[in-house]
């Protein structure tokens, strides 16, 4: 099982960040091209703890099916989304979001974890961890962006 964990501050009040970040459509938005995400689920889309949404991603040149549960939903703080069904074994993303007046802290957590079992150490070592880093690189910045 691996961990990523990534800290940002935005410059913006909690009020109007979790809004944006609780958008599916804005996750389509601001998630690097290269990686194909394209939502499935029909509009519009409805954020609320039970609510499962479709996509489609791309790993490499691989397009795969994803569909993820958000498992906990307590705004403006939280939201959790699980994959029910993807390329990982266990992919697990915690969005926390804390109140700084005039700017907000963001904390991603995302707990994962690739199949095989056996392979999955080196998997991740030499391609996974490193696109998931990038990815969260490219979205950060992204943000930045919004606010």
């Amino acid at each position: 099982m691996f961990t990523l964990k990534k800290t940002q501050i935005l410059n913006a009040p909690i009020n109007k960040v979790f809004p944006f970040f609780e958008s599916p459509e804005n996750l389509e938005k601001i998630t690097p091209p290269s990686l194909g995400f394209i939502i499935k689920t029909p509009k519009p889309l409805e954020m609320k703890e039970g609510a499962i949404f479709d996509y489609t991603i791309k790993l490499g040149i691989i397009k795969f099916p994803w569909k993820t549960l958000i498992s906990k939903y307590n705004p403006p703080h939280l939201f959790q989304d699980i994959q029910k069904f993807g390329p990982y074994k266990k992919w697990e993303h915690t969005h926390e979001f804390f109140d700084m007046g005039d700017k907000t802290k963001i904390v991603d957590t995302v707990v994962y974890d690739l199949y095989p079992s056996f392979l999955s150490k080196i998997i991740n070592s030499l391609f996974i961890k490193q696109r998931v880093e990038k990815k969260y690189l490219i979205i950060e910045l992204n943000h930045r962006k919004n606010f």
